[in-house]
């Protein structure tokens, strides 16, 4: 209350005092570099600077530049984060001397960092986070008041350095994450002996970490993934005892994790995925009495998974996958009474999942893939019995075993996923029970029969992968019903945040770190399906992919398809198709990838829309279609190139199309193929209507952040 009360009468006094005249300039001057302004600023307001928007001010004595005794109001803090401001940052901010805080953090701002800005003698925050600011860190550097800096996801490039620590002795936070620093990790950390919180991930940094990092005793929470860090962990990392988060992930990292983890009495998470660590989990670690997450996945370690479970009674997460561990299935895991994330995935266990299993009532999501595990119907029915089960993956294994049909009962089962088994039997009836499920995929087996008509009752059902089986009859009318695909939003919330699925595109594989990143599905290809493709599909707004590929579907692609509004691919190629391409396919605006070939379609192949950006192979294998793609049409059709004239005659804004690639990262080399087989998202480049120039993609991604 009495701190209240004072900065009330602070607010009181400052509003009868005059904005300084020095400051003025200085914010009218940042003002000038922005091209996008700023609400309330400027010629047309006040001229009391400290009544803007985002300006802070204190009652100081005027000096310097004022050469007067009165007293005026002085800029202490600027806060104009997430403000849209678009420009770039002028000089002039330097001259606010009595700056302690500036926030233009999650803006727009470019171009090159003022060298002046990194000698504030009062700047305290300093936060330009997620901007697009280039330069370097200044060698002199000189912050003595600064506890606050934040430049991360930037375009900051140079040597890293660590000279900030020289002078700014006081810093508690340093975040230079996400930008384009490169070269070998620096010494000189240690100088600043406040450090509490360090990240430097996601940049360009190469070899063994210095040693003097490991003089910060007050250091919680170390950031280092993402770059090129290698050599030994050494073992003075024990040293930083107050350690509450460690992400040394995604670097070359080599040789034993040292046996230090007994020094952390406050650790919570070690994630040391994506290196080159080997040898056993350390004994100190799988005591760990603290730790919440842990993420060692992608390494080569090997040995049993020996954890203390009744040491480890904060454990949640355990990631493990891919190394080389050897052994059974630790039975044991169901005693850390708190893990609910589990992912033992490509390792070689050979062994059938324990039977202590089915004690595990904190399990919510399970990965076993790519393990060598048999005996399918003893894992599902000792997996029914974990109520909390969520996500489940089990791909890769129970090699040409037969799906159970026995009654099974998962009541909380989001995801599962049992996909490139070579599986017999049929579809199991007991999958229809399963209300709350949104994510199916048991594709490349061998299944026979028919899909379950009760699948179209799964309310929540957004993605279904029932590709390369041997299923036949027709495609069940009720799957035109299912609700996620027509009105609902995908995920109310992420089942397992940050743990990786994969799927098999053909021969390709493909990784998403959320079941939320995969596109909304209805992929039944490579089956024997018959009969015909249901008008009602075109109810399914949300829907981002049908892919209904080498079945024996016969009879009209029903015009009805165009309310598919969001649809992404359509793929109806290899079938018994007959009749026309319907011409309202070309209201789709967002198909990428649409191929009808090898069928038996005739007439016309539609105009316009994004159909000008479809290859020939798309309809090739059709003898009766023609058009610019095939043969000409008859008289009574309107030439193809003549209908394409006339639309760029009158302006039609169609430029250029750029794939881009959907949920994944696609390598500068990928082929034509490459790219076909990912799928892609259409990018259109409008012209530019005022002076009829095109719209360059560097103008696309500077509005939504690339």
């Amino acid at each position: 209350m009495l701190l209240g009360f004072c900065f009330q009468a602070k607010v009181l006094n400052s509003q009868s005092l005059a904005c300084n005249s020095n400051d003025l300039r200085a914010l009218e001057g940042f003002l000038n570099g922005l091209e996008s302004g700023i609400d309330g600023w400027g010629s047309n307001s006040s001229s009391d600077c400290c009544s803007w928007d985002g300006v802070i001010c204190e009652p100081s004595q005027a000096s310097g530049v004022e050469n007067s005794t009165l007293p005026s109001n002085r800029v202490v803090r600027l806060e104009l984060g997430r403000r849209r401001l678009k420009g770039k940052l002028s000089e002039s901010l330097a001259s606010l001397d009595q700056l302690r805080i500036l926030n233009i953090s999650n803006n727009f701002i470019s171009g090159s960092l003022p060298i002046k800005l990194f000698h504030l003698q009062n700047l305290e925050v300093l936060d330009l986070s997620y901007n697009d600011i280039a330069g370097s860190i200044p060698v002199d550097a000189n912050l003595p008041s600064i506890w606050f800096l934040d430049i991360s996801e930037n375009q900051f490039k140079g040597s890293i350095g660590a000279g900030i620590c020289k002078n700014s002795t006081r810093i508690r936070v340093l975040n230079l994450s996400m930008n384009y620093f490169f070269g070998k990790f620096p010494a000189g950390f240690g100088n600043c002996s406040s450090l509490e919180h360090l990240f430097l991930n996601s940049n360009h940094l190469w070899g063994s970490l210095a040693e003097d990092l490991f003089w910060l005793q007050n250091l919680s929470r170390l950031n280092l993934g993402d770059n090129r860090l290698s050599g030994q962990l050494s073992m003075g990392i024990g040293n930083l005892s107050n350690l509450v988060q460690i992400d040394i992930s995604l670097n070359t990292f080599s040789g034993f994790l040292p046996d230090v983890f007994m020094s952390f009495g406050k650790l919570e998470s070690l994630s040391a995925h994506s290196n080159n660590f080997t040898g056993r989990l350390p004994v100190s670690l799988s005591n760990s009495p603290t730790i919440h997450m842990l993420n060692l996945r992608n390494n080569s370690m090997d040995g049993p998974i020996d954890l203390n479970c009744s040491a480890m009674v904060r454990l949640t997460s355990l990631h493990l996958s891919s190394n080389q561990f050897y052994g059974p299935i630790p039975d044991n895991l169901p005693l850390c009474r708190e893990l609910k994330t589990v992912n033992l995935g490509r390792i070689n266990f050979s062994s059938q999942i324990p039977e202590s299993f089915k004690n595990f009532q904190t399990l919510s999501c399970l990965s076993l893939s790519n393990s060598s595990i048999h005996n399918l119907s003893a894992a599902l029915g000792i997996l029914q019995q974990c109520r909390n089960l969520t996500t489940l993956d089990l791909s890769l294994n129970f090699y040409e075993e037969e799906m159970p049909s026995d009654h099974l009962q998962f009541e909380s089962l989001k995801v599962l996923i049992i996909a490139n088994c070579k599986l017999t039997g049929l579809i199991p009836p007991w999958l229809s029970d399963s209300t709350k499920l949104q994510f199916l995929d048991l594709s490349w087996n061998r299944l026979g029969g028919t899909i379950p008509v009760r699948f179209g009752s799964l309310e929540f059902l957004f993605y279904l992968d029932l590709s390369n089986n041997f299923l036949s009859g027709e495609i069940p009318r009720s799957l035109t019903e299912l609700q996620s695909l027509i009105y609902r939003d995908v995920l109310s919330e992420e089942p397992c945040p940050y743990f990786p699925f994969f799927i098999k595109r053909n021969e390709r594989g493909l990784q998403y770190n959320e079941i939320g990143r995969f596109p909304p599905t209805l992929d039944l290809s490579y089956n024997r399906f018959t009969g015909l493709i249901w008008p009602e599909f075109g109810n399914l707004k949300k829907l981002h992919v049908l892919d209904l590929q080498m079945n024996n579907l016969s009879g009209p692609i029903p015009s009805m398809l165009s309310g598919m509004t969001s649809l992404e691919t359509l793929d109806l190629s290899h079938n018994s198709l007959s009749g026309t391409i319907p011409s309202s396919l070309v209201n789709l605006t967002f198909l990428s990838k649409f191929n009808v070939a090898y069928n038996h379609l005739s007439g016309g192949i539609p105009l316009g829309g994004q159909f000008l950006t479809f290859s020939n192979s798309s309809f090739e294998g059709n003898k009766g279609l023609c058009g610019e793609r095939s043969s000409p049409c008859a008289q009574d059709h309107i030439p193809f190139e003549s209908h394409r004239k006339s639309k760029r005659n009158k302006g039609a804004p169609i430029g250029t199309t750029v794939g881009i690639g959907l949920g994944s990262y696609i390598d500068s080399d990928a082929t034509s193929q490459d790219l076909e087989q990912l799928g892609s998202r259409l990018v259109v480049l409008f012209q530019k209507t005022e002076n009829k120039e095109d719209l360059s993609i560097f103008d696309l991604l500077k509005s939504p952040r690339n």
